[in-house]
């Protein structure tokens, strides 16, 4: 049972990590930060939120999404990576509310679907990651 259980936060993590690092990526490297305050943060909320506080929103949920998600897909510093995400997804959440009615909540359910299972399971079940060998070797 308890190597299902392995597998199984092994599985969330990189799920998880995957959507968020792919996502990022294509913000960063695809679009360009710049586009993507330009032509979705300003152009969606620029009625509802000062321009100063969409550009910071829009490249720190951006860098965010890119940076944990690679850091939960290696397995290192797992918990601040989660943190990080568990506030990308209360923006994300905050956000859409502002702008209308969340009827569609597919781009924010499923994703925090996976991560608040990593946050709350024992992280000495995560053994397939950087944080599991640096444990290991600290206790030596």
């Amino acid at each position: 049972m308890q190597k299902n259980q392995q597998v199984a936060v092994l599985i969330m993590r990189l799920l998880l990590g995957f959507v968020f690092f792919f996502q990022g990526f294509g913000k960063v490297f695809k679009f360009g930060l710049e586009n993507v305050y330009k032509n979705f943060f300003l152009s969606s909320y620029s009625d509802l939120l000062p321009d100063f506080l969409l550009l910071i929103t829009a490249y720190y949920t951006s860098l965010i999404e890119l940076i944990a998600g690679l850091l939960l897909i290696i397995g290192l510093k797992t918990n601040y990576a989660l943190y990080a995400l568990a506030s990308v997804l209360v923006i994300v959440t905050i956000g859409h509310g502002l702008k209308e009615p969340i009827w569609d909540l597919s781009h924010v359910m499923y994703r925090t679907a996976l991560l608040i299972p990593l946050l709350l399971l024992p992280r000495n079940l995560d053994i397939y990651s950087i944080d599991n060998l640096i444990r290991r070797k600290l206790k030596k």
